[in-house]
């Protein structure tokens, strides 16, 4: 029961997501890992619009936080709309600022664009 509850409020978040420089790969699946997350680049903001600093940010909420609760499902894997769609209610279950989830659609975005999407 106590484990439970622990694995219920860490999925939940604490509203606040610590800045991370490297995050390693591990175990993961052979699709949707951590490795396979794009990082952001000066390039993805120009082409996207979205300023270097927002989908840095963004990346950094969907590296912390997505992978909580689940496997990281990869920008490229779904249409901007499904995003749209799922990323506000991730981020209200996860207990996160409106910030945050507007900087995870730039990132989300900035992927798309990247890879001319």
């Amino acid at each position: 029961m106590t484990l439970c509850a622990c694995l219920m409020v860490s999925c939940a978040g604490t509203g606040t997501t610590p800045i991370v420089e490297n995050i390693e790969a591990g175990d993961e699946p052979a699709e949707g890992g951590i490795a396979e997350v794009p990082n952001p680049s000066a390039s993805m903001a120009k082409k996207s619009g979205k300023s270097l600093e927002q989908i840095q940010r963004g990346h950094e909420v969907y590296m912390l936080k997505c992978g909580e609760c689940h496997r990281y499902e990869l920008p490229q894997n779904l249409d901007v709309d499904e995003w749209q769609d799922t990323v506000p209610k991730m981020i209200k279950h996860a207990g996160l600022d409106p910030a945050d989830e507007k900087a995870v659609l730039a990132y989300v975005v900035a992927v798309k664009t990247e890879r001319g999407e």
